[in-house]
């Protein structure tokens, strides 16, 4: 008489993971991510791995999961970590934080990252224009109000990621007047912006420890998320008085 359950076998548990191998499945999302983040998330009390008898992390999928949520809030939202704090608390799930398709529309924003990038990421100006919509005496206002810089090579002018992402928000932003005579306002405040990080992390940016720099890198990246939320939340504030 044969002893198995109708519905099949139960399904098999799904093996606890080391944070080398928690890297390797997320790195194809995640091209940023290292063992030194994710052991800075926790240190910022944001994954809270078991550790076996030896000392070794082992990460659940729950722990992955919300590892990814985590990622997609910083990549995607911008948000500083301690509001991911406030979301994950208040019971935000890693399905909620998901992208809504596997295939995201090129003319989208794509969110810019302080991690240092291949040089394989420039594109020439008839594709920026192509994916943003702009024209090309757009980008030659924004070039000549040093909002934009390019970079010169074999007679021809490519842009980054970043840049491009400059040159699809303008164009949004043009379409209400702005032009890029108006943008030296964000210009100097970007400029101000970035001395004031740099004043605070340069010794560790310019170490000689490369899991210094790495780690340097990744702060940056955080404290400026926190100062795009608060120029967001100050903005925000005086907008407010307009609609009243």
């Amino acid at each position: 008489m044969s002893t198995e359950v109708a519905g099949g076998p139960p399904p098999r548990k799904e093996k606890a993971l080391t944070i080398g191998a928690v890297v390797k499945q997320l790195e194809r999302e995640f091209p940023d991510i290292s063992i030194s983040k994710i052991r800075y998330l926790e240190d910022q009390k944001l994954l809270s791995p078991r550790r076996t008898p030896g000392g070794y992390r082992l990460y659940a999928p729950a722990d992955v999961d919300r590892l990814c949520t985590i990622l997609r809030l910083q990549r995607d939202e911008f948000l500083p970590l301690r509001v991911i704090r406030q979301e994950l608390a208040s019971g935000l799930t890693e399905s909620e934080a998901a992208p809504q398709s596997t295939a995201p529309d090129a003319r989208q924003p794509r969110r810019a990252t302080v991690a240092l990038r291949g040089p394989g990421s420039l594109y020439r100006l008839d594709d920026v224009l192509e994916d943003t919509g702009a024209d090309q005496a757009l980008v030659k206002e924004l070039e000549d109000f040093g909002v934009i810089k390019g970079e010169r090579r074999d007679g021809e002018q490519l842009y980054d990621d970043t840049e491009r992402e400059i040159i699809r928000a303008v164009t949004e932003l043009k379409r209400f007047g702005v032009g890029g005579r108006n943008l030296r306002v964000f210009r100097t405040s970007a400029d101000r912006e970035a001395a004031l990080l740099e004043q605070i992390l340069a010794p560790a940016l310019r170490s000689r420890n490369p899991e210094r720099r790495k780690e340097a890198v990744e702060a940056l990246e955080n404290l400026a998320a926190i100062a795009s939320h608060l120029k967001h939340l100050l903005l925000i504030r005086d907008l407010r008085k307009l609609a009243r």
